[in-house]
């Protein structure tokens, strides 16, 4: 069944996280819920997982072939931070990051139904290199996105601690504000994030370095993709290796970590935009 040109299928994970969004938009007024509230929405957060799970699949995975591009890309590492952060949530104090992730996995759950993507070479999907790159890349995106969401909401937080916000008393946000935990232990989950983050990526990029003839049929070439992969690296390294010879801490680490962010989007889901939708070259 198609609505207004797109499959219904394609709308179908977007129409639960909306749900679920709103769900936690009535939840919130009642604060924080019982042990039962919360399996709930556990619950269905796996639910809506396993769906937007299988729109991904039928739009990769198509009779054509092997489909992928930016849309793909942005759906993926959204469903796989939203997966990340429900797979922690049993372990860590980080139901702060729930809206951000879903609301994200929502928008980009929209994308594969507008942007069909492009065909990707059966030698380069056989090949188990490929295979291993391309799991750890999306792992190591998802990774970075939910601590780089982490990092706004710190930053949100901070502004608001420093009176830099107008935040109304008693409000929804002044009470989801104050649920959130202390900046020493928000800032202390950002870095675990980074840490394992920061290592599924060093091996995404040097393993793309290392095998890009097998990769893309070609030598190593220093594109758009490959520069922008390898400040984000830099930056990101360069991050931790300021936490640990200096602590660098505070607004200075929350800027470092979306700059890092914004050049590892730009090298895997921006170099694709531009190639697939301004330029419309496959």
């Amino acid at each position: 069944m198609d609505i207004l040109g797109h499959s219904a299928s394609g709308l179908f994970p977007a129409a639960i996280y909306l749900l679920l969004l709103a769900f936690l938009s009535l939840k919130s007024k009642d604060g924080v819920g019982s042990a039962a509230s919360v399996g709930l929405v556990q619950a269905y957060i796996l639910f809506a997982l396993l769906a937007h799970g299988v729109q991904l699949h039928d739009s990769v995975f198509t009779a054509q072939g092997f489909v992928f591009g930016f849309a793909q890309d942005l759906s993926l590492i959204a469903w796989v931070g939203l997966a990340s952060y429900w797979f922690q949530s049993w372990f860590l104090p980080i139901s702060s990051l729930r809206w951000l992730a879903v609301l994200f996995a929502l928008v980009c759950s929209l994308l594969p139904s507008l942007f069909p993507g492009t065909l990707i070479s059966p030698k380069a999907v056989s090949d188990p290199w490929f295979k291993g790159h391309f799991i750890v890349a999306t792992i190591s995106v998802g990774l970075l996105s939910l601590a780089a969401m982490h990092a706004m909401l710190m930053s949100i937080q901070d502004r608001a601690l420093h009176r830099q916000l107008a935040i109304v008393p008693d409000s929804r946000v002044a009470h989801w504000l104050e649920d959130l935990p202390p900046l020493m232990t928000m800032e202390s989950l950002l870095f675990n994030f980074l840490y394992v983050g920061f290592t599924l990526l060093s091996l995404t990029v040097f393993s793309g370095l290392l095998f890009s003839q097998t990769f893309f049929g070609r030598p190593l070439v220093f594109d758009h993709k490959t520069i922008f992969a390898l400040v984000s690296w830099v930056l990101f390294g360069g991050l931790l290796l300021a936490r640990w010879r200096v602590g660098l801490r505070g607004k200075a680490a929350i800027r470092w970590v979306l700059s890092a962010y914004s050049a590892l989007l730009l090298a895997y889901v921006g170099s694709r935009f531009v190639l697939e939708v301004i330029l419309q070259r496959a």
